[in-house]
């Protein structure tokens, strides 16, 4: 079946990773993107011996999820991936830590996080059991832990620059 599929746009934010992955993150991201890409690494002063990199893509929708899934496979790579809203999808946002793992959201027009009527009945009902207090879990579904560990890397990254790459399928 062919047709015209929905284009967006977002950025890749390689928050910090070895020297040896930076090959591996640009397959990665090059196979999501479907061409290859050579992204401008810097060092990055959170952690000494680590490099950062940014990227602005722009691709069908879904685009973000197939980015951050071949990122999070390589697992000790810290990053974010965010894909604009369009007329007909949501927009999204994933980030990843060692630590942490994987976090995903939807997000508004304007950048917010967006959470499903189901899992904010899911957090309530975990919590009138005696599980998660609703306050953890609301934190937990608004990626609060991933923004914690993430904005040292985020403030000390303040003044590189962002590469642009726009794909068109």
């Amino acid at each position: 079946m062919s047709g015209t599929q929905i284009q967006t746009r977002g950025m890749v934010f390689i928050h910090s990773a070895s020297a040896a992955l930076r090959p591996h993150i640009e397959w990665a991201v090059g196979a999501a993107l479907g061409s290859r890409v050579s992204l401008a690494w810097t060092d990055q002063p959170a952690e000494p011996g680590t490099q950062r990199a940014e990227l602005s893509w722009t691709g069908n929708v879904g685009v973000g999820a197939a980015l951050s899934s071949a990122l999070a496979k390589l697992g000790v790579v810290r990053f974010e991936v965010t894909e604009e809203p369009t007329q007909s999808s949501d927009g999204q946002r994933y980030a990843f830590t060692p630590h942490l793992g994987a976090f995903t959201a939807m997000t508004g027009v304007h950048g917010d996080i967006v959470v499903p009527e189901d899992r904010l009945k899911h957090a309530v009902a975990i919590d009138a059991l005696g599980g998660e207090p609703i306050f953890k879990a609301l934190e937990r579904l608004l990626g609060v832990p991933w923004d914690d560990e993430l904005d040292v890397f985020r403030h000390a990254s303040e003044d590189a620059p962002v590469r642009w790459l726009h794909h068109v399928v």
